[in-house]
């Protein structure tokens, strides 16, 4: 019976495009607190966004959600770029940082200063970028290459990590919903956000503004997780979740 009511909501909202939770008990002939409790799923999967009593159908473009690397450098680069330079500021001689396979990320990299600091990736064109830099200690997590992607792939992450104490994780995603949750596009690049995210003493959630209201295929953490979000435009609703 859950699943078929979930297909039923999934069809209501394609076909209305927004309905409150109100609108859906009735449509559904259930309790409300039964459809609250689908949505909270539905949301959580992915499938659908709810924000003050409202839900409507999340609908994925799946060439956005999959670009390669090099097609992601060239959507919305100067945002990225001024984000890039507004993260700097936490940046200090002798830190350990934690940087993802992010666009975002690799414009940071071409601006970090040849200074003593750690830095940690699963970026080969992070990696590319800091190893211009000799004062700069470079490890990488390895494991299996995605070329598309420009990253690698470990599952002995968990073990290397045990070795490496990270004071600032720096990342990027592939959207947030609107209540805070952080969504990637791939399972293996979440699972290295979410390790890391749990680990780091601190860290910085790098977005453009074209990352508000949408999700991805599995969720990273949540902003309370976050102990910074810098943005390109002024979000006070993102600032007063993370940290």
């Amino acid at each position: 019976m859950k699943s078929v009511r979930h297909q039923r909501i999934e069809q209501l909202l394609s076909e209305h495009d927004t309905l409150t939770t109100d609108a859906l008990a009735r449509l559904l002939a259930v309790s409300l607190e039964t459809v609250r409790r689908d949505l909270r799923l539905l949301q959580k999967q992915g499938v659908i966004l709810r924000s003050h009593g409202r839900a409507r159908i999340l609908r994925h473009d799946s060439a956005t959600l999959d670009e390669p690397f090099s097609a992601r450098l060239k959507s919305h680069h100067t945002h990225k770029l001024d984000i890039a330079r507004l993260a700097l500021n936490w940046i200090s001689e002798g830190m350990v940082l934690a940087l993802d396979a992010s666009t975002t990320c690799w414009y940071l990299a071409r601006q970090l200063p040849d200074m003593p600091l750690t830095v940690f990736t699963n970026s080969v064109r992070v990696c590319q970028e800091v190893a211009k830099r000799e004062r700069i200690t470079l490890i990488s997590s390895g494991g299996v290459l995605d070329r598309t992607f420009a990253s690698y792939e470990n599952p002995a992450l968990v073990s290397l990590l045990r070795h490496i104490d990270i004071d600032l994780f720096i990342f990027s995603c592939q959207g947030i919903d609107s209540e805070g949750g952080i969504w990637d596009a791939h399972a293996w690049n979440a699972e290295f956000k979410t390790l890391l995210l749990r680990r780091a003493a601190q860290s910085l959630l790098l977005i453009d503004k074209s990352k508000r209201e949408r999700t991805g295929e599995v969720q990273i953490g949540t902003l309370e997780q976050v102990t910074e979000v810098i943005t390109d435009e002024a979000a006070p609703a993102l600032s007063a979740v993370a940290g």
